[in-house]
């Protein structure tokens, strides 16, 4: 398990948190508390991946939350590729609760694009799709 404190910043400055307790396969909500994704992985900085951590280094900071096709590289093995994850920026999480809250809409971020293109594409182009039911 790894202590990452979150961003010195806000309600939670200073603030450790266990990351696989309390952020991976967490599902993120936006400001309308509409469900956005899960938390996939963690994009973490100043970790030199190459060599071990010394002692006394100061702990990481989280910079992204990652959230992508995970499914099958967790049933067949390996990790996908970096640049198949969508980031979110740490700087728009508002609270970590049982669910991790965004201060941002869920329509705003890039990880909503194929949910946009398909509401757009295929869905728009059955009748009555356009609209909600009245």
């Amino acid at each position: 398990m790894t202590d990452v404190p979150l961003e010195q910043t806000g309600d939670y400055a200073g603030q450790v948190i266990d990351a696989e307790l309390h952020l991976l396969d967490r599902q993120i909500l936006d400001t309308d508390d509409v469900p956005v994704v899960t938390v996939d992985d963690l994009e973490l900085s100043d970790i030199p991946f190459d060599q071990p951590i010394a002692p006394g280094t100061p702990p990481p900071v989280i910079d992204n939350l990652l959230s992508g096709s995970a499914l099958w590289t967790r049933m067949f093995g390996g990790r996908p590729p970096r640049s198949r994850l969508n980031r979110i920026p740490w700087s728009d999480v508002a609270r970590v609760d049982i669910v991790v809250s965004l201060g941002v809409r869920g329509e705003q971020l890039d990880v909503t694009w194929v949910e946009r293109w398909a509401r757009d594409h295929i869905v728009a182009r059955i009748p009555g799709g356009r609209h909600d039911p009245e």
